[in-house]
């Protein structure tokens, strides 16, 4: 049932942190993945992990985007089975001074180019009959972050936006769900570990009592990816190690 063999998967920000760690695990899963991700390396870390395709992309670039996309599908042979949308930015400032150029970038990257993507790839698996799309939502989808508007706006977005795209394509048997990653130890959370007393606060609430770690997001990711997950649809998995149930 979670065999990939055969199976075209887009993994988006796939050359670290979450991404990458989802992007080996449909590797080793016998998938076909093609990376998106706007890093200079991306061809080196295709390389190392194995991965069938990587096209370097910046999700902030809407032309660049649907140029992107279009290399992907002409890669992958017009057929997609599997997008993943992972990528993310983040920015921290106090809220009074948020920089509106800020706030649109992470908009942009985090929501407008996740519903694009989803877009473009509905379109692709409603002509072939079906597919799945997982979106990577946030513990921010849930309640909001200190220094982070942008993100937690982005985030709540990505969870409604999930439900909006299940309700619109279940019944085409096409599956939208998404993962609500608790905290992880990613470089993105660079700046929260390596603070004492706010990684000791998000700690102390964690109930596994440890940081997250790409691995624990990947296993999940290829569940609400395979045919086990064929009736499941607009659900936000959290995979948190306890927070919300705290």
């Amino acid at each position: 049932m979670f065999d990939f063999t055969g199976k075209n998967v887009i993994v988006t920000g796939g050359c670290a942190g979450l991404g990458r760690g989802i992007a080996a695990a449909f590797t080793k899963a016998g998938a076909r993945t093609l990376v998106m991700d706007v890093s200079d390396k991306i061809d080196e870390i295709v390389r190392e992990d194995g991965h069938a395709f990587g096209v370097r992309v910046d999700l902030a670039d809407r032309a660049d985007l649907k140029a992107g996309f279009e290399k992907a599908m002409e890669l992958l042979g017009g057929r997609l089975d599997v997008l993943v949308n992972c990528a993310g930015v983040q920015k921290r400032h106090e809220c009074e001074d948020f920089p509106l150029s800020d706030w649109d970038f992470v908009l942009e990257v985090n929501l407008n180019a996740v519903f694009e993507l989803c877009q473009l790839a509905g379109r692709v698996m409603l002509g072939q009959g079906g597919g799945k799309i997982v979106n990577i939502a946030s513990m921010l989808s849930f309640f909001g972050g200190l220094r982070v508007p942008a993100y937690s706006a982005s985030k709540g977005g990505v969870m409604q936006l999930t439900r909006a795209l299940a309700v619109a394509w279940a019944g085409k048997n096409i599956q939208v769900n998404a993962i609500a990653p608790g905290y992880m130890d990613t470089e993105m959370n660079t700046a929260l570990v390596n603070d004492p007393v706010r990684s000791a606060s998000i700690l102390s609430r964690i109930p596994a009592g440890r940081w997250g770690t790409p691995e624990d997001v990947a296993g999940p990711v290829l569940f609400l990816a395979s045919p086990a997950a064929d009736y499941l649809s607009g659900a936000i998995l959290p995979v948190d190690g306890g927070y919300l149930s705290c």
